[in-house]
């Protein structure tokens, strides 16, 4: 199915054609480029405008005692400064309750978008989830304006926030793999997941910023950004290169390490792989064979590309084992994200802005952690064992850090940018060129249209174990730190139990024909 070319480019063509006709823009170059700063940039103001709830809970509940009262202000209030209903005894419940509304909200969601997403355009989609997140915003920001001290209605308005916002992540990967493919394809994706820590660098920003004229536009600057991002992609976006006439490029699996002869045939070893342990009913559905140089599917592809449901996307092998093993793997990031500036002015004698400062080593950690991860998986073609080696080294170095990191500066610095490295390698593997990778599996016999719900599946699972992480710690740091950090060393445990089976057929691929053969028999 040929969707329309967006207006946008229909613009760009007619002036290159009429000022510059010897500049060849309809390419695969030109489009690439644009692909990846189009859905950089969108997934970089969903995450901004997710930040300024973190920034304006200090202003919701802060200290008025340093602060000049208005002159007709009672003595005796101590609250002034503060903003109702988010403050006294019951201010952090509140607060926090305002987060699990958006997470669970997020989480329950993100399985519906992928359904949606795969059944209509991604331009539309995308623009529809950034305009109508650009509205949470806003309503989120008038409240100041109105004077809305109703609690309902900002958990309202964050499960309203969680449910538009998950239309995100599955819509820009499956853009992106259509449009990215091949050996490098982890590399890349690892470089692009770094717009995570840049929109909440940029959201944190630009909230406090406007939190010095009103507390309101921290949340409606972003909207507004958001919004308008989503306008872009509208003019812009191209979701697929077959809808401006280029041709795809189908994601290429590493060669094999074991080269069957061309003399004899013999099930291809990446389809005998993924299939070995399923039923037979599956394994006849995947199966491919090879004679020669030549591959020949053992079932026609469908050209419509039907896109398929969650039950269908439960299927294909690796699916379920990647979603268990993020969703612990998310636990622990998110964890780290809600609480780890907490943690460092508590365990450490430094300011609350100087621990806010020094928690985001572990983000410039993880940026490099996912680059690396991509990357390593691009040579070894074996995705579980990078995570799960990844998984192993960080056990160790979250125990490490928790008994050593609060010594020195350095020490800390140095110790929780190996974590973060660590821990949001195989987080942000998984959510890019595992999920793209997954959706284009040789049991979907070509439907590129399942991406986005295989996406969906997957970090919808990861984000339950989000919304969960932060709750946890909160509930267990009463009993000491340490044991937050137990906690969150068996999440990353478990996270590496789930990958075993994957773990197996990865290697088990590795060896020698003979090898398998005497195995078997």
């Amino acid at each position: 199915m040929t969707r329309e070319i967006p207006i946008g480019i229909k613009l760009l063509r007619a002036i290159q054609s009429a000022c510059f006709p010897s500049v060849n823009i309809n390419s695969h170059v030109w489009y690439r480029v644009g692909i990846f700063t189009l859905t950089f940039l969108s997934y970089t103001c969903y995450h901004a405008s997710r930040k300024p709830i973190s920034v304006v809970k200090s202003y919701f509940n802060q200290s008025c005692q340093n602060m000049t009262p208005p002159p007709d202000l009672d003595a005796n209030d101590t609250t002034w400064c503060d903003w109702a209903p988010f403050y006294g005894p019951d201010a952090g419940t509140l607060l926090g309750t305002l987060d699990s509304a958006f997470l669970f909200a997020y989480a329950a969601a993100m399985f519906v978008s992928g359904f949606i997403a795969e059944r209509m355009s991604l331009r539309y989609f995308l623009t529809a989830g950034m305009i109508t997140s650009g509205i949470y915003c806003y309503l989120f920001g008038i409240a100041h304006k109105l004077e809305i001290h109703f609690v309902w209605y900002y958990i309202l308005v964050q499960m309203f926030g969680g449910i538009v916002e998950s239309s995100g992540w599955p819509g820009v990967v499956a853009v992106m793999g259509n449009w990215y493919g091949g050996n490098r394809r982890g590399l890349i994706m690892g470089i692009w997941n770094s717009h995570t820590s840049v929109g909440n660098i940029f959201g944190t920003l630009v909230a406090a910023k406007m939190l010095n004229y009103d507390w309101g536009y921290s949340f409606m600057v972003p909207g507004v950004i958001i919004a308008g991002m989503g306008l872009i992609n509208f003019l812009f976006l191209v979701e697929h290169p077959a809808d401006v006439g280029l041709s795809s490029d189908t994601p290429e699996p590493p060669p094999p390490l074991y080269q069957p002869s061309a003399s004899s045939d013999h099930l291809d070893d990446s389809a005998s792989s993924d299939t070995e342990l399923l039923p037979e009913a599956e394994r006849t559905h995947t199966r491919s064979y090879t004679k020669g140089d030549e591959k020949r599917p053992s079932t026609t592809s469908n050209s419509d590309e039907a896109p398929i449901g969650i039950s269908e996307a439960l299927w294909i092998p690796g699916v379920v084992e990647f979603s268990l093993c993020l969703f612990f793997a998310k636990l622990v990031c998110y964890t780290f994200m809600y609480w780890l500036p907490y943690y460092i002015s508590a365990s450490t004698t430094f300011s609350s802005e100087l621990s806010a400062d020094v928690s985001t080593i572990f983000d410039v950690g993880g940026i490099a952690g996912g680059i690396f991860a991509g990357a390593l998986t691009d040579y070894t073609g074996k995705s579980a064992t990078v995570c799960s080696g990844m998984l192993i080294i960080s056990i160790p170095l979250m125990f490490v850090y928790s008994s050593y990191g609060s010594h020195s500066m350095e020490l800390n610095v140095i110790l929780l940018a190996l974590v973060g490295f660590f821990v949001n390698g195989p987080y942000a593997l998984i959510t890019t060129a595992v999920s793209a990778e997954l959706g284009t599996h040789p049991s979907l016999e070509g439907n590129s249209k399942a991406t986005a719900t295989v996406t969906a599946l997957i970090d919808g699972t990861g984000s339950i174990g989000a919304a969960i992480g932060p709750l946890l710690a909160g509930a267990i740091f009463i009993t000491g730190w340490q044991n937050v950090f137990y906690s969150l060393i068996a999440a990353n445990l478990f996270a590496l139990l789930m990958l075993l089976r994957i773990l197996f057929r990865e290697w088990r691929r590795s060896l020698p024909r003979s090898l398998i053969d005497q195995q078997v028999m």
